[in-house]
């Protein structure tokens, strides 16, 4: 059983929810006339993704809608929900059961949901497909369309046919196809024309690159020097500042080392000897700094004492002739009257005001005797003695200094020959310092010059890349040259000038444009080639698009003339039951144009390709019928009851061939009589054993070929109302 059940809530005149579960082979629904039996039917072709208003008898998506009554009043909504036995996965889905729902609104939106998640109509559509299970075609079967197989042109009959065999998904595959090659055609022709527009553009750039192919051969030239001479410059670099840096590391160590042990020889020296030393050193700088003042003080005094005793020895001026005796006496009387003054006065500030004024007078008298008497004779012999003194005095302090000096001196060479040894290797220990320093600083300098080398090196490389690009890069990949670490930088820097003048020459013949030209040229063909490429691709995809529509077309023939072969051995078969004898057959017609398409339309020179597409031949499916002790072959003159009976046994045998899951029959069973309604519930139990079947029915012996029987009725309020019974069942119960 892969029909579990239907659900309806709100569809049509079922306006409470429904529910119908199929647990026999075979289910009925029967009801009277009105009741709403067909909208079970027409609720399978909604759920189902019926898309046709007219197929589900209505105009617009509202009109499914349980429209009301005076007992109840409308829906706003209405859903149909199905639901399958998947556990032998008929369905491709990993659940045991799928449920599918639809749901329509008032507002025409409609929602589809595949076990309570939302999905699309398309989605739905290519589930049910991969099962045989459609909304429309052959396996429902509505009220009064059971005659539709008869009516429709060949080419639907055919359509039909193909449908119930299952080739559905072959002809999608090849309409698919066929539209891949028709946007195969559209981009072959279009990148045909892309390379008809590139191609002048193409030819004027191959003429320019030609044009500047020498300057090329340079540029080739300068490559491969310039990646030799940057393979040896790099590897030079690299060696000699991993030679400086070594030496550099080794020269700090040397020098930690020695600074360790000036340290531990300054530890050594006393402090006291280092304080005295410096208390004498300080003593020595007063004393020579004293006995230079000393010195520079004899000699003035002994240039004066000179000239003091020629200006004595040549003066005879004595006081009396230059100093008068009243004047002095005048200037004596003032003066002591004044003291006297101050000696009888106890204030303070009175007496200092005397003296003050006594010191006046007595400068301004010493100024007038002085500016303008000359110096006496005396005065002359006590200056003389004055600067005898005074040299006397200078003399012995210099030689006081002098001897004091030279003690001090004595006592700095006794601290110092103490510390003799220890300044010694101190002065060693330094000076090795220094030399370490020396070398330091020369090895840094020279890792100054490498660093400005590598400057230059990297500016060379940024030079390279402008001149000739990424190619640069070709010394990284090269291998260093034999001796190109030993050689004298001569031979370098002779290749360095070759290099720039090589340079030169590239610039001054425009190389940089030209590489404009060349990119573009590269770029132009790059995509001609691409397109080339491209062209080919399509080419083949086109080939092979056809190769798989011609593989489609002939699999679709085989499985035609196959199923075509089965049906029509099923189709005599039911075709004998129904009618006791006589012959039905399918035959396809040949190949015709359309009408309206005459053979004179077309020249005589036209090739068959040249025939549009609207005028393709094809070939449609005719029935040819026989009935028993009847002179009747064509289906115009069948009988109502006819006709309904060879389409019953058509659409049986179609059924047989490719059996769907289920199949629902509308009263397709209405316009039989009494006999035939028993071959026909013969033909639905010997359906029943290869599909599910949902018949709707008035037939008692139809009624009696199922295993249980829905009843449908409805009541004043519209509404349509579901009974059942499990015939099955009651036979086990009566048994």
């Amino acid at each position: 059983m892969y029909l579990k059940s239907i659900e309806l809530s709100g569809f049509k005149s079922f306006a409470k929810k429904t529910e119908l579960v199929f647990g026999s082979r075979i289910a009925g629904i029967v009801g009277p006339n009105g009741s709403g039996k067909s909208n079970v039917a027409e609720a399978f072709r909604f759920v189902l993704g019926e898309q046709s208003m007219k197929s589900l008898r209505s105009r617009r998506g509202e009109d499914l809608i349980w429209g009301g009554s005076p007992a109840l009043s409308r829906s706003n909504r209405a859903g149909v929900k199905v639901v399958f036995d998947n556990s032998k996965r008929l369905l491709d889905l990993d659940f045991k059961e799928v449920a599918v729902e639809r749901i329509v609104y008032r507002d025409g939106q409609n929602e589809y949901l595949l076990n309570g998640t939302q999905v699309r109509l398309k989605d739905v559509i290519r589930l049910l497909a991969g099962a045989n299970i459609g909304g429309s075609g052959y396996q429902i079967i509505s009220q009064g369309e059971a005659d539709r197989i008869l009516n429709a042109s060949p080419r639907e009959r055919r359509e039909m046919v193909e449908d119930a065999l299952g080739l559905k998904l072959y002809q999608h595959k090849k309409a698919e196809s066929e539209r891949k090659l028709d946007e195969t055609a559209v981009n072959i022709e279009k990148t045909r024309s892309l390379r008809r527009e590139i191609s002048p553009h193409l030819n004027f750039l191959r003429v320019q690159v030609e044009k500047i192919e020498k300057a090329r051969e340079m540029k080739e030239e300068l490559s491969a020097k310039l990646s030799e001479y940057l393979a040896r410059e790099h590897a030079w670099i690299t060696q000699e500042d991993a030679r400086l840096l070594a030496e550099a590391r080794t020269q700090e160590s040397e020098l930690k080392k020695l600074g360790a042990r000036v340290n531990e020889a300054r530890g050594k020296r006393t402090g006291d000897s280092d304080d005295t030393l410096k208390e004498l050193q300080g003593r020595i700088v007063e004393r020579e700094h004293k006995l230079s003042m000393a010195r520079r003080e004899s000699e003035k005094l002994s240039r004066e004492l000179g000239r003091a005793e020629g200006a004595a020895e040549a003066t005879n001026v004595t006081v009396e002739q230059i100093v008068a005796v009243p004047h002095v006496r005048q200037f004596a009387r003032e003066v002591s009257e004044a003291l006297a003054g101050a000696e009888r006065t106890d204030d303070i500030a009175a007496v200092r005001g005397l003296i003050g004024q006594i010191r006046e007078r007595i400068k301004a008298f010493v100024d007038g005797l002085s500016g303008s008497a000359p110096q006496t004779n005396e005065e002359m012999k006590q200056q003389v003695k004055a600067i005898a003194n005074s040299l006397e005095r200078v003399q012995k302090e210099e030689s006081e200094l002098a001897q004091e000096l030279e003690a001090l001196r004595a006592k700095i060479t006794q601290v110092r020959d103490a510390g003799f040894t220890a300044e010694r290797d101190l002065v060693g220990l330094e000076s090795a310092v220094r030399e370490a320093q020396t070398k330091l600083s020369a090895v840094s300098g020279a890792r100054g010059n490498i660093a400005v080398a590598r400057q230059r090196f990297e500016e060379e490389v940024r030079e390279g890349i402008v001149l000739i690009g990424a190619a640069v890069h070709g010394w990284e990949k090269s291998v260093i040259p034999e001796g190109a670490l030993s050689e004298d930088r001569g031979a370098q820097e002779k290749r360095r000038r070759e290099i720039e003048r090589l340079k030169i020459k590239i610039e001054e013949s425009g190389i940089g444009n030209g590489d404009a030209v060349v990119r573009e040229f590269n770029q132009t063909k790059e995509r001609d080639v691409f397109l080339g490429r491209e062209l080919e691709d399509l080419e083949r995809s086109a080939a092979s698009l056809k190769d798989i529509i011609a593989e489609l077309e002939k699999t679709i023939d085989e499985h035609f003339t196959s199923g075509l072969k089965q049906i029509n051995e099923a189709l005599s078969s039911f075709f004998t039951k129904l009618f006791g004898g006589g012959e039905a057959k399918l035959e396809v017609e040949k190949p015709k144009r359309p009408r309206g398409a005459k053979d004179d339309d077309l020249d005589e020179d036209e090739d068959e390709d040249d025939i549009p597409e609207e005028e393709e031949l094809y070939a449609g499916l005719s029935i040819s019928v026989q009935l028993p002790r009847k002179k009747v072959r064509g289906l115009e003159v069948l009988s109502g009851g006819e006709r309904a009976l060879t389409s019953i046994a058509l659409i049986f045998s179609m059924s047989q061939v490719n059996p769907p899951p289920f199949l629902v029959l509308d009263e397709t069973d209405a316009a039989l009589d009494e006999a035939n309604s028993k071959r026909y519930a013969d033909m639905i139990r010997e359906l029943g054993g290869k599909s599910q079947l949902i018949v709707i029915t008035h037939n008692r012996a139809t009624m009696a070929a199922a295993g249980e029987l829905y009843g449908v009725t409805m009541g004043q309020d519209g509404i349509s109302k579901l009974l059942s019974v499990k015939l099955e069942e009651a036979e086990k119960v009566a048994k």
